[in-house]
């Protein structure tokens, strides 16, 4: 191995407070291209130093050096800790000055150019994320430095290149003046994340490109990018421009498949290229044409050409009026936020879970994806093309820890900033200008506003004309064409969409009528922080009803979680203060619809079906389906049914509502079968019930999913039965049994069927969720119910400190009475909190019956109640062994559903083992909730719902209080019970950990209840 002997650090400790974004030796931006030049990747093992400071001499022949892999973040391999922070800047803000506590990580590795690049006429040298400042040496020489963590940066280093070893040495700092720019919503994770490649230019090369490729409808057709009944997609003209071109002539240009072949001579001769008969790209049907440029030999020229290829899509973007059209059709984003993130990797790019992870997205009908808050590894954006989604492209930046100066000395309008925040949405828009998924570029995300932003968005308007510009900080819409909010109340949207108009935010009349005419995008909404979130469909309703709402990005696709372990080695996924920061935003970085271990949580089944582009719905005599896709037709599809009977499926078919065009509806007849059903109810039986599903199905395979992929659904109630009351048994008491179940002297079940079982134990409590804790909005819990939307108050305390004031988790319960019938027992209870006038009167009635032994429990609250309930239910303790069984049930399901969180869930009949009947959050909270039960099974034991009120119910290994005081789930005890919960009612979910409070109709306010069981 050659090494180069110590080099010169200039000036770098004084570039680390500079408001410059890099050396004048990185080369101009431009288009990631895929090309035939011979390139090599210098990804693999590195020796790698670190040190705590900048301030430390650079390394020379003979320092000792460890290894570490690149790609990768150095505080997920032992050096340093990775820290999380929302809004917090993790240093003083100070700009441009880092702290003098700046880890330090020096990157060395040595490399022989191969064989192949002996004709190169340059050598380039590609970074693709360095975070955050970086400064290159190669061979003892500086070749530059750079800031821009999630931007591409290029040198040119032919002249620095010499026969046989060279040695590159990268020396990168955690902190520097472009961390003012980057406070994004994640961790802040340093070091060389993405690949490092050495390039070979040839002599006749093509550094950067721009294609466009427009889509209109064929001249004097109404048809637009939809699908004739036929099925097969509308073709059109489709229209190649080339704003830019920077190669070496000629130049030849092919499209084989649409039978293109043209070479230009010079820059003067490209020209728009205008073909028939061709297919449009769309989200839903992404057809993509295979093109290449060429140079050298193979157009006409020199030897020493080169060869690009590139994936045309022919879509059409514009805003007309207030709407936002691709190839003339209203857009609706049924989107999420994408960060990058891996609890392992971190933010190192995998292409195969990137795809896994894209593919998940299309099988619960998420269209849209906004890159927050930065542009993603190139290859995901070739992804997007192939899989098909709309793409909000978001520019690297965030300065969002400003919001503590109130704004005072935000780089957004300051002048010295000016060419750093052009130099990033210039290396933003180049590198992925030719990508037909990106509809719209977003300058970047939480970063006030001011003059520098309106720069951006003038230069991209400069640069594209095409696509839209986004910022959800120009709140007046002075330099944006969307008008774009976080987490606006359902009110304020209906007054943005088009109901009555209520004032917005920071604007004057002036301002709210222009951004009122402009289309309207909820950037982010509904956050998915642990169990939630809730009222998706209710925001899903106003889209509906009002063309200027676009849709919007759910906050976010997955959990942030860092795979980390505690002092015995017990692996868990850390979040903020785990890792021990001085300032953290704790749990707030676990806020996705995607566990951080790929497990999709209840809220992405939620939103498939509340998004789901196919609706559907039933009358007694005729199916009507919707189909609400933007350019796709339901060729792909096949309609089946079933009839059930107690979930048990008696007949099943499918329909044939022939192929029903993008935005057109078909109807159906319900199957005679069906029909019939209905019209024999009479003769159910007690307790009968005949359920009418549904499905919209793939009728073939895709890139994301296989046959029979579940697209959307729907479930009608046929008709039922209502059953027998139980008959009282002629059994009586022997000694303190009555049939198969003991009571204490109090009244308590002690055991049943052999089985030590303990309760009824009223509970209000449960186990706070994200959204119980947490007070970014709130909004809607007071005393009276019946506020409409928007109305309440923003700073009243969060739902489970109000809980906890009123003691719900800690309730006290008194004997009142207990006295014996021949065929039962009932027992009266006063729940109360200790220092609490207010409680709950409980009155549990036994009685052994025919269907065996009934529980019926009336609670009735007393005092002056001035809280929710989280819930009203009993607890009952089971033994630990049942954890271990498979548990099945007739009711809701297949998983824990809430009242504004329940489309997901439909009645049937439903296996599982009973661990997997709750859902491992990354902060443990209120899981496992499925109401509407009718029956369950676990062991020998049987519950049943008596009457019209059914209970929901929830089986657990752990109380509602030991959960709640959990920070993690390894820090749940070791399971003594099983415990299962019968409630009559639970609180909603809401989205208020950031955004909306629980609803008035979802909320539980204090009232009397009664519901009964039977245990057999």
């Amino acid at each position: 191995m050659t090494v180069t002997a110590r080099p010169s650090a200039d000036s770098a400790l004084a570039d680390l407070a500079s408001t410059t974004p890099g050396s004048d030796s990185r080369l101009a931006p431009r288009a990631w291209l895929h090309t035939d030049a011979p390139s090599l990747s210098l990804d693999g093992e590195w020796d790698f130093r670190w040190a705590p400071v900048a301030d430390v001499p650079l390394p020379g022949a003979d320092d000792e050096w460890g290894s570490l892999p690149v790609p990768s973040h150095w505080v997920l391999h032992g050096h340093g800790a990775p820290s999380y922070t929302n809004l917090q800047y993790p240093f003083p803000i100070d700009p441009p000055n880092p702290p003098e506590e700046n880890p330090t990580g020096d990157h060395r590795r040595t490399f022989s150019l191969p064989g192949s690049f002996d004709a190169a006429a340059r050598v380039v040298l590609r970074f693709d994320g360095v975070e955050s400042h970086f400064r290159v040496w190669l061979n003892g020489t500086l070749v530059g430095w750079s800031t821009g963590s999630r931007l591409v940066t290029e040198f040119d280093v032919t002249a620095l290149l010499r026969p046989g070893s060279n040695e590159l040495l990268v020396r990168v700092h955690q902190w520097s003046g472009a961390s003012y720019l980057e406070d994004q919503d994640q961790w802040w994770l340093p070091g060389i994340f993405r690949d490092v490649t050495l390039l070979a230019r040839p002599s006749a090369p093509i550094d950067d490109v721009f294609v466009r490729a427009g889509w209109e409808p064929v001249l004097g057709s109404a048809a637009t990018a939809g699908t004739a009944a036929s099925g097969r997609p509308s073709t059109g003209t489709g229209t190649i421009s080339v704003p830019t071109i920077d190669a070496t002539f000629p130049v030849r240009f092919s499209v084989p498949s649409l039978g293109i072949d043209v070479t230009w001579a010079s820059a003067s001769d490209v020209a728009p290229i205008t073909v028939e008969g061709v297919e449009p790209w769309s989200a839903e049907l992404p057809r993509l044409y295979d093109a290449t440029l060429s140079t050298g030999t193979a157009a006409g020229g020199r030897a020493g050409g080169e060869t690009v290829s590139l994936r045309l899509g022919f879509r059409s973007v514009r805003i007309d009026g207030d709407r936002f059209l691709v190839n003339g059709e209203r857009v609706v984003f049924h989107g999420v936020n994408r960060h990058e993130t891996h609890p392992v990797r971190g933010r190192v790019f995998d292409e195969e879970h990137a795809r896994a992870d894209m593919a998940l997205m299309k099988r619960n009908n998420v269209n849209a994806i906004r890159t927050s808050h930065y542009p993603p590894h190139p290859r995901v954006l070739d992804l997007a093309d192939e899989l098909g989604f709309w793409v909000i492209l978001e520019c690297d930046l965030e300065t969002h820890g400003f919001l503590f100066t109130n704004w005072v000395g935000n780089p957004s309008d300051d002048p010295a900033w000016r060419d750093a925040y052009l130099d990033r949405i210039a290396r933003t828009v180049e590198r992925d200008k030719n990508h037909p998924s990106i509809v719209m570029w977003s300058l970047g995300n939480e970063s006030g506003t001011g003059r520098n932003l309106a720069a951006m968005s003038q230069w991209v308007h400069d640069r594209d004309d095409e696509r839209p510009v986004h910022y959800e900080g120009d709140y007046t819409g002075e330099y944006t064409d969307v008008y774009s909010r976080m987490y606006p109340t359902l009110q304020e949207t209906e007054s943005i969409g088009g109901g009555t108009p209520t004032p917005l935010l920071e604007c004057g009349p002036a301002e709210a009528a222009r951004q009122r005419s402009k289309p309207f995008i909820h950037c982010e909404y509904v956050h998915a922080m642990g169990n939630g979130p809730g009222q998706i469909a209710e925001y899903e309703a106003l889209v509906d009803t009002y063309p200027r709402l676009h849709g919007g990005f759910v906050w976010e696709w997955r959990d942030h979680g860092l795979l980390t372990h505690t002092a015995d080695g017990t692996p868990y996924h850390g979040y903020g203060g785990d890792f021990g920061e001085v300032v953290h935003d704790g749990n707030f970085v676990m806020d996705g619809l995607v566990l951080p271990d790929d497990t999709p949580t209840p809220g992405l089944a939620e939103f498939a079906t509340v998004v789901a582009p196919i609706r559907m719905s039933s009358s007694d005599t005729t199916l009507l389906i919707e189909n609400r896709y933007h350019s796709a037709s339901t060729a792909g599809l096949r309609f089946c049914w079933t009839l059930s009977r107690d979930g048990v499926v008696e007949a099943s078919g499918r329909f044939a509502p022939g192929v029903v065009a993008a935005r057109a509806s078909a109807t159906v007849p319900v199957p005679d079968e069906v029909l019939r059903a209905g019209a024999e109810r009479d003769t159910l039986a007690p307790g009968e019930e005949l359920w009418f599903d549904v499905t919209a199905e793939l009728a073939g395979p895709t890139a994301w999913a296989d046959t029979g992929h579940v697209v959307a659904r729907i479930q009608r109630l046929v008709a039922s039965r209502p059953a027998d009351a139980p008959r009282a048994s002629r059994q009586t008491w022997d000694g303190d049994r009555l049939g198969d179940a003991t009571f204490t002297a109090r009244g308590d079940l002690s055991s049943f069927k052999g089985h030590e079982v303990a309760g009824p134990r009223l509970e209000l409590w449960r186990a706070p969720t994200d959204n119980d804790s947490l007070a970014s909005q709130g909004g809607y819990e007071t005393a009276d119910p019946v506020l409409t939307h928007g109305v309440g108050d923003p700073d009243a305390p969060a739902s489970a400190v109000r809980w906890r004031e009123r003691g719900l988790d800690r309730l006290t319960h008194r004997l009142v009475s207990v006295s014996r019938t021949p065929s039962g027992l009932e027992q009266r209870v006063r729940v109360a909190a200790a220092n609490s006038g207010w409680g709950v009167d409980v009155t549990h009635r036994w009685t052994l019956t025919d269907a065996g032994l009934q529980l019926q429990t009336d609670a009735v609250p007393f005092g002056a109640w001035d809280v929710t309930w989280p819930r009203i239910g009993v607890r009952f303790d089971l033994p630990v062994s049942l954890l271990e069984e498979d548990v099945t049930w007739f009711g809701t399901g297949p998983a824990e559903s809430y009242a504004d969180s329940s489309h997901a869930a439909r009645v049937g009949r439903f296996t599982a083992p009973a661990r997997s009947l709750t859902v491992d959050y990354s902060m443990p909270q209120e899981t496992g909730h499925r109401p509407g039960l009718r029956s369950l099974s676990v062991g020998d034991l049987t519950v049943s719902t008596v009457g019209a009120h059914r209970a929901g119910f929830t089986l657990t290994p752990w109380t509602a209080q030991q959960v709640g005081r959990a920070g993690h789930p390894y820090e749940l005890p070791t399971p003594d019970h099983t415990y299962l919960y019968l409630d009559a009612a639970q609180h909603g979910l809401g989205s208020r950990a950031c955004g909306l409070d629980v609803l008035p109709e979802h909320q539980l306010w204090p009232q009397a209840f009664s519901w009964s069981v039977v245990l057999a």
